[in-house]
């Protein structure tokens, strides 16, 4: 009977673990959700936000996407970078090359895609 329970706890972390992990599971919904909430809360326009999050969340690992929280403004700092430098130092502020270009190609191929559908209706 106790050997019976233990493989029962077993297959249910099992399960668990897969729900969780795998393909479209509970953490990618839930990074996804989260991403798409913090492009919208740093003036991304929905559609842009719509188009950003689900790739960035499939290029980049939790720990490169909690870098890029180091772009959002410091001290002092507007909301939206006033100039090329200051946006430049934002994004020396990630210190994380593969996060930074994951994010400028997605950005630059959802603003084409954004844009494309805006004049094409």
């Amino acid at each position: 009977m106790r050997v019976l329970m233990i493989l029962f706890a077993i297959g249910l972390i099992g399960f668990g673990a897969w729900f969780v992990l795998r393909d479209d599971g509970l953490l990618e919904e839930v990074t996804e959700e989260r991403v798409e909430g913090a492009l919208l809360a740093k003036g991304l326009p929905v559609p842009m936000a719509e188009c950003m999050a689900p790739k960035l969340t499939d290029k980049l690992s939790i720990s490169q996407l909690l870098k890029l929280e180091k772009l959002g403004p410091q001290d002092g700092e507007e909301t939206v970078p006033g100039s090329v430098g200051e946006a430049i130092d934002r994004l020396r502020r990630v210190d994380d090359s593969e996060a930074v270009q994951a994010l400028v190609t997605t950005a630059t191929g959802c603003g084409v895609s954004t844009l494309k559908d805006s004049i094409l209706g």
